[in-house]
């Protein structure tokens, strides 16, 4: 998946699912709002960076409001995002501006912050990957090690960031990994099964030898993920896999920091996937503030 488009059914699940837990139910209440405001008070808001960062999931901030008003039954909020997706932004600047009733927004306010500092964090984890990268033919990619129910924008958010997605589940791309070839008795083993059982599906194979990669090109594998490998033996079997006359995109993976990428790249390889960029990034710190 390429692109900025974000996920919008994925979106309005997630958005639905937080709200819920934050209220405790369809039929639940924001206690200390409805004590303490007044349905008529209106109020004006804006959504802040507090550091420095790329933002992405900001049309997020309007699907909060539309549904806390409709499960509240309070009244709608306006909602003008004046940051773009995929922007670096500096601390203070204003991502978006709100206006409406001012229980709808307090309501919603912390399930706005919570997603969209979490996609902005896996945005800006990325572009840093995609930065030290630049100006190689090297291309950071993410992995399935997601937070469970938000890979759909976590892999969003990467694209933002200036990353590539790599297979969205375990159903629309085979990857033979080391338990997979132990399992099946070698990896033309479990190639061959793959192959037979479902035809049309890419197939990835995971090595970690350069005879375990020359095997895998050799059954009819087109992309060869080279696990924990070091960047000497890298660029070894990126040259065997080069010498057979075949096209085969090759990816790094396992152990790879900021720090280390670019010795990977300079070896050739296509892709660095860095699981890092969803499982470990921290937050972007965003914050909802009213203003006069």
């Amino acid at each position: 998946m390429t692109g900025f488009d974000l996920p919008i059914e994925d979106a309005v699940r997630v958005v639905r699912a937080a709200l819920i837990e934050d209220l405790g139910g369809l039929d639940g209440v924001d206690v200390t709002t409805e004590a303490t405001i007044d349905p008529a008070t209106q109020a004006v808001g804006q959504i802040v960076a507090r550091e420095r960062g790329v933002v992405a999931g900001l049309p997020l901030a309007a699907m909060v409001l539309a549904e806390t008003a409709a499960i509240t039954s309070g009244g709608e909020v306006e909602c003008d995002v004046v940051a773009a997706e995929g922007d670096l932004v500096e601390r203070g600047t204003v991502l978006a501006e709100l206006r409406g009733p001012a229980a709808t927004i307090l309501t919603a306010e912390r399930t706005i912050l919570n997603i969209i500092s979490r996609i902005s964090g896996v945005a800006t984890a990325t572009r840093a990957w995609a930065d030290v990268l630049a100006g190689t033919d090297t291309t950071v990619l993410d992995t399935r090690k997601t937070t469970p129910g938000l890979r759909a924008l976590e892999k969003y958010a990467v694209r933002a960031g200036g990353g590539t997605n790599k297979r969205m589940g375990l159903y629309d791309v085979a990857m033979i990994k080391d338990n997979h070839k132990l399992a099946a008795g070698s990896i033309s083993a479990a190639y061959e099964r793959i192959r037979e059982r479902f035809p049309d599906v890419p197939i990835q194979v995971e090595v970690t030898t350069v005879a375990e990669a020359l095997e895998a090109v050799g059954v009819g594998a087109r992309f060869i993920m080279c696990d924990n490998m070091s960047p000497a033996l890298l660029s070894e079997t990126i040259e065997a896999i080069s010498a057979t006359g075949e096209t085969v995109e090759v990816e790094a993976t396992g152990g790879l920091t900021l720090e280390k990428a670019p010795a990977y790249a300079a070896t050739g390889v296509d892709y660095l996937s860095v699981g890092a960029l969803t499982h470990s990034a921290p937050i972007l710190d965003i914050a909802l503030d009213f203003v006069d």
